[in-house]
């Protein structure tokens, strides 16, 4: 197949366009760099050190034979948008490229806006692109387990079948997210779905929980093919920011009780289900939901399991959560349609975790203790304006 990944100079992009041609097809990347100006604004950048993709692209070219494209360029404009899609003419377009934090979302109203900006619109255009050019293109597009919030009932698989006054339907599952940018991602699926439905496209939303991990066996090659491992209060993840603690001897800092559950899945296991995806395409006219998700922890436990694994001993401290969210809540989601594609799951307990060891002792140099810690504030909307 043909597949154009964009956000392909990402955290999932990256590896996930490397193994799509370790597999076989033919690839090509688009991406506007916009993640590397985050760091920027942000003051801080990438435990592991990342190449830049025109060097990542020719190190793997060199390594394997692969030749994968390479675009650079936003999908806010709507000409970029319609170029990449007429000249690569994808089977399938895999769309990691959006802002993807909620603590940036909520920093002020300009970053609020800008996510919602930056992802309804870019992907809007992606959607009058392949309906004007090619409806036949299977849209895979990264959505999040955050989109569905904490309902007081089990999370189906993007549909929920329902009974009111006697009368039944099948409707998208009711959304209930936490930030901006998780509202942006309802926008998105809502366009999609409506997409589908009107112009018959085909799509695939895959709900994500969070991914941990920083190698597959396609990055691990060479170091200068190194994925992103972000650990700061904004762009990083709870466990990379476990692992990082641990390993310079500081407490793990949990937000709130720690009660939260979340869905997990290892970085291995994200490539593997992009793979399945655009493998097994959804039929014209629909709009497909997977949970991709391998299995749920609280917050607390992903603390524990992380300091079980320590080859030090850590202590866990709580902090007053920054967010606005349910401690408690019920947490059960149905996530059964990759697995019956062929997905073979990854646990945390049985998994990478000493090499995430390995990793950040490797790097500990280029830690910035300061950044781990929570400055923006939900509760507190925040304007660039003054008065």
């Amino acid at each position: 197949m043909r597949i154009l990944v964009l956000g392909g100079d990402g955290y999932l992009g990256w590896p996930t366009a490397l193994h799509l041609s370790e597999v076989g097809h033919q690839v090509a990347v688009a991406d506007n760099f916009a993640r590397r100006g985050y760091d920027f604004e942000m003051g801080v950048d990438s435990l592991v050190p990342i190449e830049s993709l025109q060097a990542r692209v020719r190190v793997w070219r060199e390594l394997t034979g692969q030749d994968i494209g390479c675009y650079v360029g936003d999908l806010c404009d709507a000409e970029f948008t319609y170029h990449i899609v007429r000249d690569f003419a994808p089977d399938a377009i895999v769309h990691f490229a959006e802002q993807r934090a909620a603590p940036y979302s909520m920093v002020d109203r300009k970053h609020a806006v800008y996510t919602q900006v930056n992802n309804v619109v870019g992907n809007l255009n992606l959607l009058y692109a392949i309906a004007e050019l090619n409806p036949e293109i299977h849209l895979v597009k990264l959505g999040t387990m955050g989109e569905y919030g904490t309902p007081n009932i089990d999370i189906e698989e993007g549909w929920l079948e329902v009974e009111h006054k006697g009368r039944r339907d099948r409707v998208l599952f009711p959304k209930r997210p936490g930030s901006f940018y998780h509202l942006s991602k309802v926008h998105d699926s809502h366009n999609i779905e409506f997409a589908c439905r009107i112009w018959g496209l085909r799509a695939t939303d895959l709900n994500q929980g969070v991914v941990y991990g920083q190698q597959t066996p396609e990055t691990a090659r060479d170091d200068r093919l190194a994925t992103r491992f972000d650990y700061d209060a904004v762009f990083g993840t709870v466990l990379n920011r476990f692992v990082i603690q641990s390993v310079l001897g500081k407490p793990l800092t949990v937000y709130g009780n720690g009660t939260q559950t979340r869905g997990l899945i290892e970085l291995r296991d994200t490539v593997r289900c992009l793979q399945l995806a655009c493998e097994n395409p959804a039929d014209r006219g629909e709009f497909r939901v997977f949970n991709q998700l391998t299995e749920s922890m609280s917050i607390t436990q992903i603390a524990e399991t992380i300091a079980s694994a320590s080859p030090d001993a850590v202590t866990i401290e709580h902090l007053e959560n920054p967010r606005v969210e349910l401690e408690n809540h019920h947490y059960n989601v149905v996530h059964k349609g990759l697995t019956e594609l062929g997905l073979e799951p990854h646990l945390l307990s049985d998994t990478l975790i000493d090499s995430l060891f390995e990793i950040t002792k490797r790097f500990a140099h280029r830690v910035r203790p300061e950044a781990m810690m929570p400055t923006i504030q939900w509760r507190k909307p925040a304007s660039v304006i003054s008065n």
